[in-house]
């Protein structure tokens, strides 16, 4: 006797065949990026060895458009790419294994966009471990992510550091939020409200891990009702996570109010086998030297972050980076002036 299909049972070959190509996509992708990479490593060998020319590339381009006419991707430009390719990464046994993980477009945006090889490597990292699509990576360089990163890291209290000593590599000292188009003068419920409706992208600055639990979070304290500004859950720490919106800059007593919601969230909300709760005041700006003050006492998971509504001068925290590898190199070299 047949019984009848379910949608289910299609949906499982559906989810079969989506499984399978995706594989095949990616398969196609690490043969293309190790050819990319061979190639590079040819041509850079045989440069270094003085057995090539930069005229002998325009004729291998060349020899390779009369050999095989429809074949595309061999100019000399992109020859050329491929020997920067190979080259930017060949000595980072760190980096070296991700490469074939991301697409060409991929490699090519970090290439063009980043000027050192720290830089390359920061990229190619995140963008594997986000899986981050071309136009996300395209944003992060345009935002200058890594020179932000290396200019001001985050700033954690001790008790979030020895609770998540991730903690760090996971949260930001600065949030782009540009893709609201808040006004100057906009309000806390202006914010609140943007973040919700453009939450896709919010989440996608976040990072890969967080998930969203809900707005305006009910918490109730000896029969009074109290309302988290958004609460998310962190699969990575294992962790819930308060978000506390302010539109102007971060103060002080800010903390008790998040240290009071992350108490209640470790007492009534958090289940048996997660990790406590970390707190995150997301605020329009903020002095270091106040936050290190106020953090450096603080018993409770927490940190404090400032969201920026417009892409930062990415020409001006360049020429920052630069005064600051300098100085860096003359304290690693005894100099004092």
């Amino acid at each position: 006797m047949t019984t009848t299909p379910q949608p289910a049972d299609f949906a499982d070959i559906a989810q079969l065949i989506a499984t399978a190509r995706q594989r095949a996509v990616q398969a196609v992708n690490t043969t293309l990026i190790e050819l990319y990479w061979q190639i590079g490593e040819h041509i850079s060998r045989k440069i270094a060895a003085s057995e090539w020319g930069d005229g002998v590339v325009d004729q291998l381009a060349r020899y390779l458009a009369q050999r095989q006419p429809g074949l595309r991707g061999f100019t000399r430009r992109n020859l050329f790419r491929m020997r920067q390719f190979y080259e930017a990464y060949a000595g980072n046994e760190l980096v070296s294994p991700l490469v074939t993980q991301l697409p060409w477009t991929h490699h090519l945006i970090i290439l063009s966009q980043s000027k050192r090889a720290e830089e390359q490597a920061f990229y190619v990292r995140l963008a594997v471990q986000e899986k981050w699509s071309k136009r996300q990576l395209e944003r992060q360089c345009k935002a200058a992510l890594f020179e932000r990163t290396v200019l001001t890291p985050t700033k954690v209290s001790a008790v979030l550091s020895d609770a998540h000593p991730e903690a760090a590599s996971v949260f930001k000292d600065s949030y782009l939020i540009e893709f609201l188009d808040l006004p100057q003068g906009h309000a806390e419920t202006d914010l609140h409200r943007g973040l919700l409706l453009r939450l896709k992208d919010f989440l996608i600055e976040l990072g890969r891990d967080f998930c969203f639990v809900g707005s305006e979070y009910p918490v109730q304290v000896g029969g009074r009702d109290f309302a988290l500004d958004l609460l998310f859950f962190h699969r990575g720490l294992n962790s819930l996570v308060a978000i506390e919106l302010k539109v102007g800059r971060f103060e002080p007593e800010y903390l008790g109010k998040l240290n009071f919601y992350l108490e209640a969230l470790d007492r009534d909300v958090k289940k048996p086998h997660e990790r406590p709760a970390i707190g995150l005041l997301l605020c329009a700006s903020k002095d270091d030297e106040v936050v290190e003050y106020a953090l450096s006492r603080s018993t409770s998971p927490a940190l404090i972050a400032e969201y920026q509504t417009q892409l930062p001068d990415k020409a001006l925290l360049r020429a920052k980076l630069h005064e600051f590898y300098l100085q860096n190199t003359h304290t690693a070299n005894g100099d004092t002036d």
